[in-house]
């Protein structure tokens, strides 16, 4: 189990680590935060996708063959990542990073329910979104210091030493438990969900840019929700075998699993857009950004063994309603942050939306793999944690989308304004006139520079 933990805690701190590493992407490569948000939202897809892969992976090949040959893909995609001369090969080192990051989570979390009894799976769980919270504290501050000590390349090769040492003890203690029934893989179901996942992801990734109401975008719309049905219906026939459809047969796991889908949505939004605002609007550090997100992750790591107690003994809804109204209590207020927002304020509501996630990430899993028999336990895990991992990476996208498109507008109206009656403009206009000046431009440039 410790090196499932050490794997997996390795790859979620590889999505997370790029986070503080957005502003130094876009310099590097002179593009826009749009597209800069792809080296996320392609590990994201990347690993929504892959979530269900591991049922048939560990059927397939059994758990210890299926972990090495992800860590094997990790490896691949980091060093592709650290050597790739252009934004392209950054982007192929993540979705492979996105991949093994998305079989090694549900593929660990299967095996650590399994080796703890049945009246402490909860606290099994706590244990494993232990590691998962920790990881995503942890992501940011190692890319931080990475970023100010060393160079943003560095996010790459910091996780493979982990990597190699969790390989070599999984090759170790790794039980290696295959499925008696072996399917053929469904690569039509498969090649579905990536079309469906990708362009839902990148319509509401570039409908600003290219028009929300543009043939592009919507003929993305279409294909996206046309996939999706489309998959449904290849996963009700007898011959496809990536989705076991006959979870949602259980009234518990598909409601838990929805939650799961809309926790995903607020919690990587805030995630990913708290050390964007802190960098971008803040002025701050990398190092500074991500240390404004550790305390509230410390705490979650402290609260969680407590928390998994509670999900073997108090009912289930109990304890998600209490997360999701500390995540709303904390996440509201910050919609009215700014420039002048205090870095002591923005952290407290960061605390009190992150111990939400404390109440309610162990009650989620548990209960959503005990009401399952053992036999469909790997594709449960697939599943609620895809589920989760879809409802982040649209929740990610809405975000940035919704950012640039406030941009545009405040940009658009700011606009309006400049003009030679704005006496304040008029001030602006001559002090950067007057710097020019006393640097020895000649006056048309001087003229030119300050407009």
């Amino acid at each position: 189990m410790f090196a499932g933990m050490a794997a997996s805690f390795t790859m979620v701190v590889s999505g997370t680590i790029v986070n503080v590493a957005v502003p130094s992407v876009i310099g590097a490569f002179g593009i826009g935060l749009d597209q800069a948000q792809l080296i996320t939202t392609a590990f994201n897809i990347a690993m929504v996708t892959s979530q269900l892969l591991s049922a048939w992976l560990v059927a397939a090949f059994g758990q210890r063959a299926g972990f090495l040959l992800m860590a094997g893909v990790f490896t691949l995609g980091s060093v592709i990542g650290g050597l790739g001369q252009t934004y392209d090969m950054i982007v192929v080192g993540r979705v492979l990073q996105g991949v093994a990051a998305g079989v090694i989570q549900p593929l660990v979390m299967v095996v650590a329910f399994q080796v703890f009894p049945a009246d402490r799976r909860g606290y099994a769980m706590a244990i494993y979104s232990m590691g998962i919270f920790l990881a995503v504290a942890a992501g940011p501050v190692f890319g931080g210091i990475a970023i100010d000590l060393l160079h943003w390349r560095y996010i790459f090769w910091a996780p493979l030493p982990v990597i190699f040492v969790a390989a070599l003890m999984g090759w170790v203690f790794m039980p290696s438990v295959r499925s008696e029934e072996r399917k053929e893989f469904d690569w039509v179901g498969y090649i579905l969900l990536i079309a469906s996942v990708y362009c839902l992801v990148t319509a509401l990734t570039e409908g600003n840019r290219e028009g929300w109401t543009s043939s592009y975008i919507i003929g993305l719309f279409i294909i996206g929700f046309a996939g999706g049905i489309t998959l449904i219906w290849t996963q009700l026939q007898d011959w496809s075998s990536l989705i076991d459809l006959t979870l949602f047969k259980n009234k518990q796991f598909a409601m838990t699993a929805f939650i799961a889908f809309v926790f995903g949505i607020g919690n990587f939004g805030t995630g990913y857009g708290v050390p964007v605002f802190g960098q971008l609007i803040q002025g701050m550090t990398p190092i500074v950004a991500a240390l404004m997100m550790l305390p509230s992750s410390l705490l979650i790591v402290a609260a969680l063994p407590f928390t998994g107690k509670l999900a073997d003994r108090i009912p289930a809804h109990i304890g998600i309603l209490i997360g999701l109204a500390l995540f709303a209590i904390g996440t509201a207020p910050m919609a009215s942050a700014d420039v002048n927002t205090p870095f002591i304020l923005i952290g407290f509501y960061f605390i009190i939306s992150r111990m939400g996630m404390s109440f309610t990430n162990p009650f989620i899993m548990s209960t959503a793999l005990r009401t399952l028999p053992p036999e469909q336990l790997s594709s449960g895990g697939g599943m609620v944690n895809f589920c989760r991992q879809f409802g982040g990476s649209m929740g990610l996208t809405a975000w940035v989308a919704f950012v640039q498109y406030r941009t545009q507008h405040h940009g658009d109206a700011l606009t309006a304004t400049q003009s030679s009656d704005n006496s304040t403009t008029r001030e602006l206009m001559d002090s950067v006139s007057q710097l020019l000046s006393g640097a020895g431009l000649p006056q048309e440039i001087q003229s030119s520079g300050a407009l």
